[in-house]
């Protein structure tokens, strides 16, 4: 009988349920996310979005400072904007490539967090606050081990300038290694800390929906609130390019040199490279992680404030020091200018997962004592059937 009734509430769910809500909504809106026209599918309903945005009426809090106010949404945008100017999408694709680009543009990337600190404030509501105070306090828990990180990557590369990161990884008389599997402790301290950066979830504390309705962009509508989104976005695919060029090989194909030299076919799988673009394939790796980014957001749940803090500050922190450590060790003991050696990176990788294996046993066995955790959950004693009862 199971299986028949099965059948039957599948065909109900999918028929009258809530599986299709967002298709049917979209059809009573007479709107499609994916579209009908050949041409441009979607493109007109974002475009609608963008007008309804913009029609709206402009509504500053009655309390505010009006001047803060107005500039916090600016000071976000703008210094998002200037983000890219620093970020080569190919090795000649690029608006500015100072000699420090990196430092030029993880300073600029650091500015925002005082747009977003400056909305929760002027807004004069006590959850945009809230907001603003949770935004600070994560951002400096975590802009510090990403800061660190990133220069990991610059002492192992030998360069503070983001195009000569990517040569290095690519080989250009060099090392021919992705940083990834230089450094995969850093690989993954950049991509948490970058998630917290962009604060999406699990670390979107500053503006939980549950919790403070909108967060620090609660009194924010219209184009302004638009700009602020579209910026949020824009960041969190910063991130992931940023992530593609310093571990990723930027705008170098996956295993490019190993076919290229493979006999017979590697005259013809290096001619069919080189007529592939390398934006291609630094949007194509961006892409791919911004899945990832999206996965975490779908897999995982909202972490609760100190939790985050603590993460950050007692865990990523020291782990970061320790990624630097393996950078100058690397470049310092182990890097003659010829190729890596294939012991190399296998050995950083089994030493960053043994040591990652380390500290998650520590913290499975500190969550137990709730003497040292006064904000934990968690019991010690499980709960059974008519005991442990008044």
């Amino acid at each position: 009988m199971g299986t028949p009734i099965g059948w039957a509430v599948n065909a109900l769910n999918s028929t009258w349920g809530n599986s299709h809500e967002l298709e049917t909504v979209s059809r009573v809106n007479n709107r499609s996310y994916h579209g009908y026209w050949f041409l441009l599918p979607g493109f007109f309903q974002a475009f609608a979005d963008f007008m309804k945005f913009a029609t709206k009426e402009h509504i500053v809090p009655r309390n505010a400072d009006k001047v803060v106010y107005e500039v916090a949404p600016v000071i976000i945008l703008a210094t998002t904007v200037m983000v890219f100017a620093f970020v080569p999408f190919g090795p000649h694709i690029y608006a500015a490539n100072p000699e420090l680009s990196l430092i030029f543009m993880m300073a600029i990337f650091g500015v925002a967090p005082l747009g977003v600190f400056f909305a929760g404030w002027a807004s004069n509501n006590k959850y945009t606050l809230i907001g603003g105070m949770r935004s600070a306090a994560q951002l400096t828990a975590y802009e510090i081990p990403l800061l660190i990180t990133v220069l990991g990557v610059a002492v192992l590369s030998g360069s503070f300038n983001i195009i000569e990161i990517v040569d290095f990884q690519m080989g250009q008389d060099e090392g021919n290694v992705w940083n990834i599997f230089l450094m995969p402790l850093g690989a993954l301290l950049f991509l948490v800390t970058m998630i917290a950066e962009v604060e999406r979830i699990p670390f979107d504390m500053p503006e939980a929906e549950a919790e403070l309705v909108e967060g620090w962009w609660t009194e924010y509508g219209g184009i302004r609130w638009g700009l602020m989104f579209a910026a949020e976005y824009m960041r969190a695919y910063a991130a992931c390019i940023l992530f593609a060029l310093f571990f990723l090989g930027g705008w170098e194909a996956p295993f490019q040199h190993t076919l290229s030299d493979l006999p017979l076919v590697g005259g013809l799988i290096s001619f069919v490279f080189s007529l592939i673009p390398g934006v291609s394939w630094v949007l194509l790796k961006a892409w791919g992680l911004f899945a990832v980014f999206v996965w975490i957001r779908a897999s995982l749940h909202r972490v609760r404030t100190d939790q985050i803090l603590e993460f950050g500050w007692r865990y990523l922190l020291p782990l970061s020091m320790v990624n630097l450590v393996f950078a100058i060790v690397l470049r310092l003991m182990f890097w003659t200018g010829e190729p890596w050696a294939l012991w190399v990176p296998a050995a950083v990788t089994v030493i960053s997962g043994g040591l990652f294996v380390v500290l998650a046993i520590d913290e499975d066995k500190e969550a137990l004592e709730v003497q040292r955790r006064p904000y934990s959950t968690q019991t010690v004693i499980k709960a059974s059937p008519g005991s442990h009862r008044d």
